[in-house]
């Protein structure tokens, strides 16, 4: 019982989120238009007016009108158009259906500029200024038409309540056109704030994710990229491999040139190792000098391999504007994630293999234990004569 409405309302709105909101909008206008076209009828029952066909064919047209509008906006019909809203075409209508309704409502015509007002605040907040200009000076000679038409409808002359019904529909729409460019000004301005905002929040979230000095990834970034790894490869999708790499006594650079050199040195080495590795691998500096490159779908053997050819292209790369004699190299230690493992004890392995590594020498690259091939038995084949 409850979810019926719940039901209803995307057949009726649409189960798309931008049309259900124009439609929405069109259907609070008809019932707007409907209420009005009452209205009209309620002061032209058969007792009190000789026009009361005109006035039934007026409510119908005007209606109908709407109804037709809301119609192409539900089927997707007016999403061919600039506007799908179909906002202004909306607004021209109703003026014109209010200055008919103007000729039509004789003495009650003074319920008419408040109706007017309400239109032009309803669709004006979908209309860029140019069109709030225009459709204002639209509603200006539609209702001085009317203004004029009126009289002669009834056979009357322009009398001081004609004059004061016609200044305060001029008064309505002129401070209907002033307040709506303003509201116009006001929507700009946000527009403009939130766009600043939302490009702020983007740029301040590169940074947190960025670590300053080599534009890489920082510990923080890369955590969050491991898990979301780590859960894809739980259900079986493809392999991940870990390689911890450092940059070969990179305490003696900071010793003896300095840390200004040092950062210097970082930079060129985080350029080298990105120039390196494949785009759809992901490098991260860890901390320090250490970095972490995080290596999807690849198999362990091709991943060695372009680690082994990473650090021969750090050993030979020359370090521009650097002391004579600096060179760079690279250890790194290699780890298969496992499918029970954690993160943890995968960056655990892969960090042994990079001290591994490190013990056997540096600029070389060390394999965790699941990497290793297995040991051969070196003791030669028994016959099988003999062993019979």
């Amino acid at each position: 019982m409850h979810t019926t409405p719940r039901r209803l309302f995307p057949c009726i709105l649409s189960r798309d989120p931008y049309r259900r909101v124009r439609v929405g909008m069109a259907l609070l206008a008809l019932l707007l238009m409907s209420s009005s076209a009452l209205v009209m009828l309620f002061l032209h029952h058969p007792s009190a007016n000789h026009h009361l066909d005109a006035v039934r064919w007026w409510a119908a047209l005007s209606v109908g009108g709407l109804a037709v509008i809301t119609l192409l906006i539900r089927t997707g019909w007016s999403e061919r158009l600039r506007d799908p809203s179909l906002t202004l075409v909306q607004m021209a209508w109703t003026i014109t259906s209010g200055a008919v309704a103007y000729v039509l409502a004789g003495e009650g015509r003074g319920v008419v500029p408040s109706v007017l007002a309400m239109i032009l605040f309803f669709g004006a907040l979908g209309l860029p200024p140019r069109q709030v200009v225009g459709i204002g000076l639209y509603a200006m000679a539609a209702f001085s038409v009317a203004v004029v038409v009126s009289p002669r409808f009834y056979a009357t002359t322009f009398d001081v309540m004609d004059g004061a019904y016609a200044a305060m529909i001029l008064i309505v729409l002129a401070g209907c056109m002033v307040v709506n460019l303003r509201v116009q000004q006001m929507r700009q301005r946000l527009d403009r704030q939130r766009e600043a905002l939302a490009e702020a929040l983007a740029e301040n979230r590169a940074l947190a994710m960025r670590d300053e000095l080599t534009g890489l990834y920082n510990r923080r970034a890369m955590v969050e990229l491991i898990q979301l790894e780590c859960r894809r490869r739980r259900r079986g999708q493809g392999t991940l491999l870990f390689a911890m790499i450092d940059v070969d006594h990179f305490k003696r650079v900071n010793d003896h040139h300095g840390h200004a050199m040092g950062d210097h040195v970082l930079r060129v080495f985080a350029d080298a190792l990105r120039a390196n590795v494949r785009e759809t691998d992901v490098l991260a500096r860890w901390g320090g000098d250490e970095f972490l490159l995080l290596l999807s779908d690849i198999e362990p053997r091709s991943a060695q391999t372009l680690l082994e050819r990473t650090r021969e292209a750090i050993a030979a790369l020359p370090v521009p504007n650097a002391p004579p004699g600096l060179r760079l190299s690279m250890s790194a230690g290699l780890a298969l994630h496992l499918p029970h493992s954690s993160p943890q004890e995968t960056l655990e392995r892969a960090d042994q293999a990079l001290y591994a590594a490190k013990d056997q020498g540096r600029n070389r690259v060390a394999l965790a234990p699941e990497l290793q091939p297995a040991p051969v038995d070196d003791a030669p084949a028994m016959p099988q004569a003999a062993r019979a």
